[in-house]
């Protein structure tokens, strides 16, 4: 069940193969139309399709209690792989938001809930460790798929590359909906004897409602927040910044890249399993302090312009992002049962969201206004000892409460 839900988000998250798409889809729309665009002018597309996102892991979260993850995993997927096939037969940008940044993007939110959500509830034992696989699944697509898909445009074209990642996806999302289960509420693993602060009757499951009531929650949302904006600041520019504070070369910046990325991956896994061990805030405090250690080396590589500094941050960051992306979905179950945690952990989603918004336009108006972006990360500093802040205020605040 764990490996269906993998491969259901490793086919979703092949929405981050649109950089690859970007550049031969204008070509391709300027011979129809006559225009001139470029990929850059196809931004918007992607932007939408991350920015609508968190509308559909909420109704994704309200569903599943509905209908059933099974359900709820097929429908996210299959019109997932719709919208990559009428993104193949665009004739339009039009078409192209259609297919790509509505139906991807939406389905995309739709599924991703609860294959993280359903996957966690599984293994109360090991909820670190499972959340953190099946979110790797969906982030190493970053990695695994552009290369493929890039294959793809130049042997047959960019509209049937579409179309076959478009069927491939709706064969693959049915077949891995058919191997889902249901959790039961209060699920135990045969023959597991919970351990002290893992009985699951001493978590009061609470719905979404109680838990926006919850002081806590605004607390956990805040984490979430911090740490996703210090992820995707790095991640939106990071060959960017390589070339403009390091002069690395485009091959070059694109390497740095992909560390980033095979890190980010990493940093899932490891950071939800070390959480089974230490807690999962005492994970994510030391995540926060890891991350002003990068955002530090990154500042300062671009004062000294060591190539080896650099990229020791740009790992680093890529790890601490990938650890809250990680530990964040054992970490709301903890917190508020397990019952309700699609639709909690839906919610909570908005924090990654609000990151993604907030990260890039830290990146481009610093660029913007001081023609470089080595400042941003001193405010990225700052932004993290506030989240370190909010960690401690977080343990104080449920000390208190189970005094």
């Amino acid at each position: 069940m764990l490996f269906a839900c993998c491969v259901a988000n490793l086919c979703i998250g092949s929405i981050y193969a649109w950089s690859v798409f970007a550049g031969p889809m204008a070509e391709h729309l300027n011979a129809l139309n006559g225009t001139s665009m470029t990929a850059a002018d196809l931004a918007i597309v992607f932007s939408v399709a991350n920015g609508d996102a968190f509308i559909t892991t909420i109704t994704g979260g309200y569903l599943e209690k509905k209908i059933g993850a099974k359900w709820v995993i097929l429908i996210g997927t299959v019109v997932f792989g719709l919208g990559f096939v009428v993104s193949g037969l665009a004739r339009s940008v039009f078409v192209l938001v259609l297919g790509f940044s509505l139906m991807c993007g939406l389905a995309n939110g739709f599924a991703y809930v609860c294959t993280i959500s359903n996957a966690v509830k599984f293994f109360p034992d090991k909820k670190g460790l499972a959340g953190g696989i099946s979110t790797a699944s969906f982030g190493i697509s970053s990695v695994i798929i552009p290369p493929i898909a890039d294959v793809l445009n130049n042997s047959v074209g960019v509209c049937p590359a579409f179309i076959i990642f478009g069927v491939v996806i709706v064969v693959l999302g049915i077949i891995c909906s058919l191997l889902i289960i249901n959790c039961p509420d209060n699920f135990v693993p045969t023959g597991w004897t919970p351990k002290a602060g893992q009985d699951l009757s001493s978590v009061e499951d609470k719905n979404a409602r109680q838990m926006l009531s919850s002081p806590v929650f605004y607390v956990m949302l805040g984490m979430l927040t911090i740490g996703s904006t210090l992820g995707l600041m790095t991640i939106s520019e990071a060959s960017s910044v390589a070339q403009s504070m390091l002069g690395m070369t485009a091959t070059a910046a694109a390497l740095v890249v992909s560390a980033l990325a095979l890190f980010n991956t990493g940093g899932r896994i490891v950071a939800g399993w070390i959480s089974d061990k230490i807690g999962r805030i005492n994970t994510l405090i030391g995540t926060f302090v890891a991350a002003i250690i990068a955002l530090a080396l990154i500042y300062l590589s671009g004062g000294n312009g060591s190539e080896f500094v650099f990229c020791a941050g740009i790992c680093l960051i890529g790890l601490c992002y990938g650890a809250f992306m990680g530990v964040y979905p054992g970490f709301t179950s903890d917190q508020f049962g397990v019952k309700y945690s699609s639709l909690n952990y839906g919610i909570m989603f908005i924090g990654f969201s609000a990151g993604g918004i907030i990260g890039p336009m830290l990146m481009q108006g610093v660029f913007n206004s001081q023609g470089t972006y080595r400042p941003a990360f001193l405010i990225s500093i700052a932004f993290s000892a506030a989240g370190l802040a909010l960690s401690f205020l977080y343990r104080a605040m449920t000390r208190r409460r189970r005094s």
